[in-house]
């Protein structure tokens, strides 16, 4: 039947499938239906497939769930491995900064660790840059400043926005200052120490509307309860003593923020900002930037540790220069206790009469 089935070169009636299955012992005619699969007691099907474990067919045609998890394990064990692989090929050797330094200032930065420097002298090497590299005089100083956020166990300090008084102003420019009281005369020695908006409560449906739009608001205690509607308006410049935005000393808020510089922390963990303008003499240079460091020191309790890690200078058209810390943290004064004589002379006789 089988060399009659060649020699027709088509299938016969009774659907024999020219199909052979491949055995130890030699190749076997296989009988069945056309379209079927032929049945094999051997692991691997004619495709080279093999059989499924839960339900006996071959992948090709198995449909069960079991194998279809059990293909979805196989492919992540191996997607694991080729990442290993990969994770192996591409370690490459760290190189070890050398101990010296570089003799001239042409080199490799990765063999040498960052230089740091003092603050007068990394100000002079601004002043040097601009004189080199014909830029403007008057180009604007800049200081990264990167914190220690964590606090005791899991805790970190919130990120948090400042408005500090530099001692040597840089710029010209001021903020537009809203005043919230319901007092005549509070609201005549606001107008009189610059404020752009005075008013009580109805200026509130105008903030709300966008119709104002300032830098900084500012509000005496009296007024508080009645401004509760535009605290999600106004969110962080919200009045309040934290950011010393609430007050009875008007003149002495107006000042901070009409003429005080703001920062805010970044990134989680990053301050940038402006201190001062390059062609000021150095002096005034260092005195604003202590004066921010030891601002942003003021939201971390001295107790866990230093809360600025990193301190980085530059100028507008400069690279960053890292400066040394010491100095330029504020100092923990250490309480001793000093003992009383008398306390020491107490001690023995207490320890007599309770034996």
């Amino acid at each position: 039947m089988e060399e009659d089935c060649k020699g027709r070169g088509s299938l016969p009636d009774h659907g024999c499938v020219l199909n052979r299955v491949t055995h130890s012992g030699g190749s076997l005619p296989y009988r069945g239906t056309p379209g079927e699969m032929p049945r094999s007691n051997s692991a691997h099907g004619p495709y080279g497939d093999k059989r499924c474990r839960s339900c006996g067919k071959f992948e090709s045609s198995c449909t069960t769930s079991k194998h279809a998890a059990s293909l979805l394990v196989s492919a992540k064990k191996g997607s694991q491995k080729t990442k290993q692989g990969e994770t192996k090929k591409k370690q490459v050797t760290r190189r070890r900064p050398l101990m010296s330094k570089p003799v001239d200032d042409v080199y490799l930065t990765w063999c040498y660790e960052r230089p740091s420097y003092d603050v007068e002298e990394a100000v002079g090497m601004l002043k040097k840059f601009q004189e080199l590299d014909f830029t403007h005089p008057k180009q604007y100083v800049y200081i990264n400043v990167f914190l220690d956020m964590a606090l005791q166990k899991k805790k970190k300090v919130d990120p948090f926005a400042s408005t500090v008084l530099l001692p040597y102003r840089f710029t010209d420019e001021t903020n537009k200052v809203l005043v919230f009281t319901e007092n005549e005369q509070e609201a005549e020695i606001a107008r009189e120490n610059g404020a752009a908006v005075v008013g009580g409560v109805e200026l509130i449906k105008w903030i709300l509307e966008d119709e104002i739009q300032v830098d900084f608001y500012v509000a005496v205690p009296a007024i508080m309860p009645k401004l509760i509607p535009l605290r999600n308006k106004l969110r962080r410049k919200y009045p309040s003593t934290k950011r010393n935005s609430m007050g009875h000393d008007i003149p002495k808020m107006l000042q901070l923020f009409r003429e005080g510089l703001e920062y805010t922390v970044e990134d989680e963990r990053v301050i940038k900002t402006r201190i001062a303008r390059l062609d000021m003499p150095t002096e005034q240079i260092v005195a604003n930037l202590k004066t921010v460091i030891h601002d942003i020191c003021t939201f971390k309790p001295s107790t866990y540790g230093p809360f600025v890690q990193k301190l980085v200078i530059r100028s507008s058209t400069s690279e960053g220069l890292l400066l040394n810390l010491d100095g330029l943290l504020p100092q923990v004064e250490k309480v001793e206790e000093e003992e009383n004589p008398e306390d020491d002379e107490e001690k023995p006789i207490q320890e007599s009469v309770s034996t």
